[in-house]
């Protein structure tokens, strides 16, 4: 072969090579233009995927809204008045019956009206809330409570709530700016009460107060019965013992009978005598007594006058 059918040949073979590399490197440019478009498209997707997933709003208002927030109410109160309870009885040595505090706390009525949107929903969705939250209470709670604070020198109910900007309407509490916060979390309604209530401390301290009361006044009572109880088998023990005996019947006295006045006895000649002369009196009329002569005999020593008139 000739010098120039070499020369020929090898540049066939480069021109070959840079062919299939030029070919190559077409082919991955435009393989890199055509994924571009995917790409951006996919990418897209995935940010309206990831913005979709935000959790929607929830209206503050919503009928299980509501129910959350009454719920989360009732919790959070018989824990307060279970706690505080629990601190009155400590610190006056005397023990409560189990289930009491929870039975004055379910008592007590909820109520909310008037809910509003106070910040809109942030980025996980969650919204601020605020409405007029009420609890009623039952009238005897409230006496007792006033009673346990006027006992301890403690402010008024009425003070309180008026520092707590709490109307009172009978024996209803209101807070007219209960703040609360509302969501969605796994698929679920989330209701979460914001902060600290004034209105749930000063309901839940009525509870404990009235609960605290009413333990009190029946281990007075109870003391007070223990107490005539000891008093009564210490006279029972100390007074003796009469043992019944046998009576025998008195014959009864008969009545005295009236004596007879005493019989004078007189001659019968004397009381015809008297009786002759009291006849001849009353018939003669009466003439004045003529006096008996004395005899003159001065050897007599005495003369016997004999009077018919005279009485012997």
């Amino acid at each position: 072969m000739s010098v120039a059918n070499i020369s020929l040949s090898k540049w066939h073979k480069v021109a070959g090579i840079g062919l299939v590399c030029g070919l190559a490197l077409a082919g991955c440019d435009r393989s890199d233009k055509e994924d571009t478009p995917e790409q951006a498209e996919l990418t897209e997707q995935e940010t309206v995927d990831a913005e979709n997933s935000v959790a929607p709003a929830i209206s503050c208002d919503d009928p299980m809204v509501q129910d959350r927030l009454k719920s989360a109410l009732k919790n959070t109160l018989n824990q307060q008045a279970q706690s505080l309870a629990a601190n009155y009885a400590n610190d006056a040595e005397i023990s409560l019956a189990n289930g009491v505090v929870s039975e004055k706390t379910n008592g007590v009525v909820i109520d909310v009206q008037n809910a509003a949107i106070l910040q809109q929903a942030n980025e996980n969705g969650m919204t601020t809330c605020q409405a007029s939250v009420s609890m009623t209470l039952p009238s005897e709670d409230l006496y007792q409570a006033s009673q346990v604070q006027a006992a301890n020198n403690q402010p008024s109910l009425q003070s309180r709530l008026a520092q707590d900007n709490i109307r009172i309407n009978n024996n209803m509490l209101v807070d007219d700016a209960f703040t609360y916060i509302v969501g969605t979390q796994g698929g679920q309604v989330r209701t979460r009460i914001a902060g600290q209530p004034a209105l749930i401390t000063v309901v839940a301290d009525v509870m404990a107060g009235s609960v605290f009361k009413t333990a009190m006044d029946e281990q007075r009572a109870q003391r007070a019965a223990e107490r005539r109880a000891t008093q009564n088998n210490d006279t029972t023990q100390t007074a003796p013992i009469r043992q019944p005996r046998t009576v025998t019947p008195v014959e009864p006295i008969r009545p005295t009978e009236p004596t007879p006045p005493p019989t004078i006895n007189k001659p019968a000649e004397s009381q015809n005598s008297s009786t002759a002369n009291t006849q001849a009196a009353a018939a003669e009329p009466s003439k004045p007594a003529t006096p008996k002569a004395v005899p003159k005999d001065e050897t007599i020593d005495m003369v016997i006058i004999e009077d018919n008139s005279a009485t012997y």
